[in-house]
């Protein structure tokens, strides 16, 4: 009976303790309330959001999925790549260097329709960034040529 006691006063202890760091963790992240004027408070200066969010960790793990799969195509391994931008993809459907390493991959297997339909995806996500956007449409000219 003692242990149990003991083990609820615990469970009540670290509860609290919870309770305390999760609200001071919010006061420190809002701040000071804003001030109040007659017509209620006045607006913060909002941050962008992406300023304020920190990469996901699939976004992450997907990143560094497709450093493994672009070092293999430089090693001259496509089918491994594959595998790995594949697995990369399913973490992060729309990064757009994912289907550019995959488009090379498909295309060092000499599967024109595979790499002409990841080399359209990766322009479709890489479109507001134009250094990969250049490179996308020199690959795409690459795939043009040994569809012929």
């Amino acid at each position: 009976m003692k242990c149990v006691i003991f083990f609820i006063k615990r469970l009540l202890v670290l509860f609290l303790v919870c309770m305390a760091i999760s609200v001071s963790g919010c006061a420190s992240v809002m701040g000071p309330p804003p001030p109040l004027t007659p017509q209620g408070p006045l607006p913060r200066e909002e941050k962008p959001a992406r300023a304020l969010e920190s990469p996901a960790p699939r976004a992450l793990a997907s990143l560094r999925l497709t450093e493994q799969g672009r070092l293999l195509l430089e090693a001259g391994k496509p089918d491994e790549a594959i595998r790995v931008l594949e697995r990369a993809i399913s973490l992060h459907s729309t990064s757009g260097q994912n289907y550019y390493y995959l488009a090379e991959a498909w295309l060092l297997k000499g599967n024109i329709t595979q790499a002409r339909e990841c080399n359209r995806l990766a322009s479709l996500y890489l479109e507001e960034e134009p250094e990969w956007r250049a490179r996308v449409m020199a690959q795409r000219d690459r795939i043009m040529k040994r569809g012929r």
